[in-house]
């Protein structure tokens, strides 16, 4: 929702603890959202419901600080405002604060733990508040959805698989994918060794910095083993194409075959997810040619920053 998907929503609960210290939050209702009117970091509407974008004009050091300052902001801001603060983490913020980073809360501070429910759009009309009435927007309003929906890139989520989007760029098909990582050393095993949303990394993370990284290199080694084995592929007529680094996650990419729908990706990523968990779970070296395959696959990557 913040690096590759145009429009999306997704509504939050606040977590336990934050209620407890703040019980006069209980009865408010909070989505998460790709991106805002003007590229603004909250708004709250008139109802009271409180949207916060993932993406922003101007991110700081660290999003998930800046996302939950802008969602703090607009727990207290009044209803029908658009809450435009400075990201919590800019650096400029940051250096003023004695405890520095460290001592802004993160999202995962502020929301309750489960799994986001995810719904893509073909546009932006859910910025504008259910209406009793049929007149619409005006003329100004209507206009500045227009122009905002022409910059959509029509994409699906799957259903089969979490974290899987289809989309359509201009004259391409792509599938990008945020595989599950690997879970960090020490880890329960049980649900989290079978179960794709256990470990699914819109929903979860990495305990520290080490354990991302080895979770991304055992991710890679699966990737190896497929790509070497001719099985990393979602369907006939696919090309894995590489893989983006976007906040911490690996999302592999694949061309599609011309015209292919949404739908035909559902069974073959549902098969490559599979092979995925057994390819994650081997503990063997890899052979050389899996090796030479994984530094090409390295070698195909790409960090949005």
């Amino acid at each position: 929702m913040r690096e590759l998907v145009p429009s999306a929503t997704a509504p939050v609960i606040l977590s336990a603890d934050h209620l407890a210290k703040h019980p006069e939050h209980a009865e408010r209702r909070i989505t998460l959202c790709t991106m805002l009117p003007q590229a603004a970091p909250a708004l709250v509407r008139e109802d009271g419901e409180i949207l916060v974008a993932m993406q922003t004009a101007l991110p700081g050091l660290d999003p998930s600080r800046d996302i939950a300052g802008a969602l703090l902001a607009a727990l207290d801001a009044d209803p029908g405002n658009v809450v435009d603060v400075p990201a919590a983490s800019s650096p400029r913020l940051v250096e003023q604060r004695p405890d520095g980073l460290a001592g802004l809360p993160r999202l995962t501070d502020l929301l309750d733990p489960a799994p986001l429910e995810i719904t893509v759009h073909s546009g932006f009309g859910w910025w504008l508040p259910p209406s009793d009435d049929d007149s619409g927007p005006n003329q100004e309003v209507a206009a500045m959805l227009e122009r905002a929906n022409a910059t959509v890139v029509p994409t699906v989520r799957l259903s089969a698989v979490p974290a899987a989007y289809w989309c359509h760029p201009s004259d391409r098909w792509h599938l990008r994918w945020a595989l599950p990582l690997a879970a960090p050393a020490g880890a329960a095993s049980g649900a989290a060794a079978t179960d794709p949303a256990a470990t699914d990394p819109a929903a979860t993370g990495a305990a520290d910095t080490g354990d991302a990284a080895r979770s991304e290199e055992a991710l890679l080694d699966a990737l190896a083993r497929l790509a070497a084995a001719e099985r990393l592929t979602v369907g006939p007529g696919t090309r894995f194409v590489g893989f983006f680094r976007a906040d911490g996650l690996v999302i592999p990419v694949w061309d599609l075959a011309t015209d292919t729908a949404a739908e035909r990706c559902e069974e073959p990523a549902a098969a490559l997810a599979l092979a995925y968990r057994e390819a994650l779970a081997d503990p063997t070296p890899l052979t050389a040619p899996e090796r030479r395959v994984r530094a090409g696959l390295v070698g195909r990557s790409l960090t949005l920053r």
